[in-house]
């Protein structure tokens, strides 16, 4: 299996002005390219492994060979999360609600929603460096807001992210320099919560 860039739902300008087109084209072509570059690279010759979804390989990097090891993690990490971040993001005039369950699940876990995007912006905001903020199921079926560094994904620890927002430097800087918080506040505009929903339901 050789990995490669997904198919994007909609054009490079289409998410202005939250996210605006070159920072897609850089963001998409350049950092997400990489990614799938360097991730087929270390899995050459090791045809068991690329034939494996790549779901697979990081919820299980322990048998990954360590020579190729922290490579899956980074690279295989950074495909995957950013597959999922194009997917769940889409133009602001197309915007629809969360879907009646992810409601209720989510005024379960948090009170009401806008306690859950207070929580998932301050795990934004104060992700140190690179990483990501998550709304992910855990192992108990009940939604969590998380975060992690550089690429890692929640499917490492066994949780499943059906939300993420990039917060590496290179998703947003081009637009809003330091502040981050803007960039955070302009991606609830912009969530795509039809596929949200639906990720949540197929996994409950």
């Amino acid at each position: 299996m050789t990995h490669q860039l997904p198919i994007l739902n909609y054009d490079f300008n289409a998410l202005e002005p939250y996210i605006d087109k070159l920072t897609m084209e850089i963001h998409y072509g350049k950092h997400h390219q990489t990614y799938v570059t360097n991730l087929n690279n270390a899995l050459e010759g090791h045809a068991d492994l690329a034939a494996k979804p790549l779901v697979d390989l990081l919820a299980n990097l322990d048998a990954i060979p360590e020579k190729i090891r922290t490579a899956v993690r980074n690279n295989g990490g950074g495909h995957l999360n950013h597959t999922l971040f194009w997917d769940i993001i889409k133009p602001s005039k197309d915007v629809t609600k969360p879907s009646s369950k992810l409601v209720e699940a989510i005024n379960q876990a948090f009170g009401n929603y806008e306690n859950f995007e207070k929580e998932f912006t301050a795990a934004a905001v104060s992700r140190f460096g690179s990483g990501w903020a998550w709304l992910i199921i855990d192992e108990k079926g009940e939604l969590k807001v998380t975060s992690t560094p550089n690429q890692d994904n929640p499917i490492m620890d066994g949780k499943i992210a059906i939300l993420g927002l990039d917060v590496w430097e290179h998703a947003y800087y081009l637009n809003y320099q330091n502040r981050r918080a803007d960039y955070i506040s302009n991606f609830f505009k912009i969530i795509n919560w039809d596929i949200v929903s639906e990720k949540f339901e197929i996994n409950n």
